[in-house]
């Protein structure tokens, strides 16, 4: 059973108003109707009237919220007694994140979190794979995009940007190109959607609008991994986020081209359950990455 369900059920009971409900918790109206529903299923009864002025309890609803709430309050006042309490982040962090973000992020960031607090261990799983981290057993996630899973917590990070690069030994033999257009001209990497078949776009801000070009790929992968290594070779042009060359390109080893015209962005999420809430080690964990120095 899911306990934030159940704590959203008594959230609803209280304000008898999924609206009031809903802005009280901080989720969409939507989101918290369709986990009561899936709380609804999971125990087989009706558990709320709804009409279009309020919500009421059913019979079953008003005994189920009346035999949990104390224990949802005794949860409570257990979690914040441990709060209180200091604690070393100690045991093993169970992590997923999108692959080249974790080679190039987490990866360096959990061995400095090891450092310094040496009961701290760490396993990552780095893929694109959409995992259940309940079922799975995971204690957090790094994704992108809008988060829809309204039974988990979702902190934002600092967004993702993409830039556009190339090293300096290829702009040297063929130039920079001066405008989006220019890049026919060009040797581009790029990423094929294996769902769709199709290019992944660049996208370049042009007149305050974003506007979505399909790159000329002389050369094509199945994943954006490999693009950094093409560039650094001096194979061609590449579109990347940022975090994955900031190395490279501190070091002068890519150089930004198109730089007027980056616009593209995406969110970027620490997502864990609520009962991860107060673990020491998931606060370390979420003080370093919303500390932003990557």
């Amino acid at each position: 059973m899911d306990l934030n369900a159940v704590r959203m059920l008594v959230q609803v009971a209280d304000a008898r108003s999924f609206t009031v409900a809903a802005g009280q918790l901080g989720i969409s109206q939507s989101g918290l109707s369709r986990a009561i529903s899936r709380l609804e299923g999971t125990l087989g009864v009706r558990l709320l009237h709804r009409n279009t002025r309020n919500v009421s309890l059913t019979p079953d609803g008003r005994q189920f919220v009346d035999h949990c709430a104390p224990l949802l309050s005794g949860l409570d006042d257990a979690e914040r007694r441990l709060g209180d309490r200091p604690c070393t982040p100690s045991g093993v962090l169970k992590l997923t994140a999108p692959s080249m973000f974790g080679r190039k992020v987490l990866v360096p960031l959990a061995g400095q979190l090891m450092a310094a607090h040496p009961q701290l261990q760490f396993e990552l799983v780095l893929n694109d794979r959409l995992v259940d981290l309940v079922e799975e057993g995971f204690d957090a996630a790094l994704r992108t995009g809008p988060i829809s899973d309204v039974r988990m917590v979702a902190r934002p990070l600092r967004p993702l940007h993409w830039v556009t690069v190339a090293s300096p030994d290829y702009l040297a033999r063929h130039g920079a190109p001066a405008s989006v257009d220019a890049l026919h001209d060009h040797t581009c990497l790029a990423v094929r959607n294996l769902r769709s078949g199709r290019l992944v776009d660049w996208q370049f801000r042009e007149d305050d609008r974003l506007r979505e070009f399909t790159p000329p790929a002389r050369m094509v992968f199945d994943s954006g991994d490999p693009l950094v290594e093409g560039a650094l070779a001096g194979v061609g042009i590449v579109q990347v986020m940022d975090f994955a060359v900031a190395d490279a390109l501190a070091a002068g080893r890519l150089q930004r081209v198109l730089q007027a015209f980056e616009g593209r962005s995406r969110a970027l999420s620490l997502v864990y359950p609520p009962s991860r809430q107060a673990s020491p080690k998931m606060k370390v964990l979420a003080d370093a990455l919303l500390a932003g120095h990557w």
